[in-house]
């Protein structure tokens, strides 16, 4: 099992290497002026061509906005959890490890979000209510695709009901897959945009199911 908690983790950490290349070749490969206002764009030549292909469905795009708000309430309930853990216990270190873990792992993912919010990489391919906003990566992809593997990993870690399990894990795969189709055809991000989300997320997902996996490892065997 420890065998396994590094391979996750070291599996994150070359995701997470391969965002910060990815974002590298975003800012010095086939940049041109073709965003809103004459911004730069890498990989013009990809990001345009597929911007044109799937055109702008604004629709789609308000849509997959308010169904963003599904991943904040799974945070928000395992919130709930750890405080109700933390209220019964009365200590901190009594909550259970792989929902501290969960804690932090949420904070990562919006630092992550903030800082590209404050550096931002590129922008949107429209105007969103006249306004420029940051586009790399996209937000969305990246808050559903680190949000919602963990609500499968925690009702599994949770329930022995396969009828549960079943029912979450096709709740979690349609609708992480409804959200980024719908995020990549609405026409609001480019191509490079939910691929650097993708990278991002699974690379945190992985770390933080590594360090589950051997923080249950080393609970174990403290208790042999």
């Amino acid at each position: 099992m420890k065998a396994n908690g590094k391979k996750e983790i070291a599996a994150g950490a070359a995701l997470l290497l391969g965002f910060i290349l990815w974002t590298v070749l975003i800012r010095h490969v086939d940049v041109q002026p073709v965003g809103v206002n004459g911004t730069d764009i890498g990989f013009a030549t990809v990001n345009v061509w597929f911007h044109r292909l799937t055109g702008v469905h604004l629709w789609l795009y308000t849509i997959t906005d308010w169904l963003g708000l599904v991943p904040i309430v799974v945070c928000i309930c395992f919130g709930v959890l750890g405080l109700k853990q933390l209220i019964q216990r009365k200590s901190l270190m009594k909550v259970d490890a792989d929902i501290l873990l969960l804690g932090a792992y949420y904070i990562m993912v919006i630092l992550g979000y903030l800082i590209f919010e404050m550096i931002p990489i590129n922008y949107r391919p429209i105007l969103i209510e006249g306004t420029m906003e940051a586009s790399y990566p996209s937000s969305t992809t990246l808050l559903v695709l680190s949000v919602m593997p963990t609500l499968w990993f925690q009702t599994v870690r949770r329930t022995e009901k396969p009828s549960v399990r079943r029912a979450v894990i096709a709740f979690v795969v349609l609708f992480s897959a409804f959200m980024v189709i719908g995020r990549l055809t609405a026409g609001v991000h480019w191509l490079t945009d939910i691929i650097g989300a993708v990278l991002l997320s699974a690379g945190l997902y992985l770390i933080y199911r590594g360090c589950v996996i051997l923080t249950d490892t080393n609970r174990t065997e403290s208790l042999r």
